[in-house]
């Protein structure tokens, strides 16, 4: 079976790391009984990501798809998850294992904060339209792995280049 396990930073504030509890709820319920959806903290909360990829196999797991949920492609998303996921997955050698690249930059990204900002969206993206670079001199190279262009087909599906960190 294949699980999704989402992974902040973690933090002191007890509000902060119920938010991911609930995105993981909410993912769950988007994607159904099909696929299993997990949490877990980088570091300063529980549950760790050890214990994170090992509810996902104790739950049915044998593919876990870690997915930073982070912005950005910094340090964290790109060097010290990757890391903590695989220690995790080397406890669990007949469990398959990918790190998705952060957030990025995404039309659907640009939507919430539209949203959020109370601007309606004049110019909904989508499809082809929305999958190249937007980076001002369209270089493609700025935003690394997270960049909607590099990480993805215009259908969404990954591109067969796509950056990720397989066991």
């Amino acid at each position: 079976m294949k699980s999704i396990l989402l992974i902040d930073h973690g933090s002191v504030r007890a509000e902060a790391n119920h938010m991911l509890e609930c995105m993981a709820n909410l993912v769950q319920a988007m994607v159904g009984d099909g696929v299993l959806v997990r949490h877990a903290h980088m570091e300063l909360a529980e549950p760790s990501i050890a214990q994170g990829f090992a509810a996902c196999v104790a739950a049915g797991a044998t593919e876990v798809i870690a997915f930073p949920y982070m912005l950005s492609p910094g340090k964290h998303s790109t060097r010290d998850i990757p890391r903590l996921v695989g220690e995790a997955a080397a406890a669990q050698p007949h469990v398959s294992y990918t790190v998705t690249p952060a957030f990025g930059v995404h039309e659907k990204l640009g939507e919430l904060i539209a949203i959020r900002a109370g601007v309606a969206v004049a110019r909904p993206l989508d499809g082809e339209l929305a999958c190249h670079c937007w980076a001002d001199d369209r270089a493609g190279t700025a935003c690394g792995a997270a960049c909607r262009a590099r990480s993805q087909t215009p259908d969404g599906a990954p591109a067969a280049n796509a950056p990720a960190h397989r066991g």
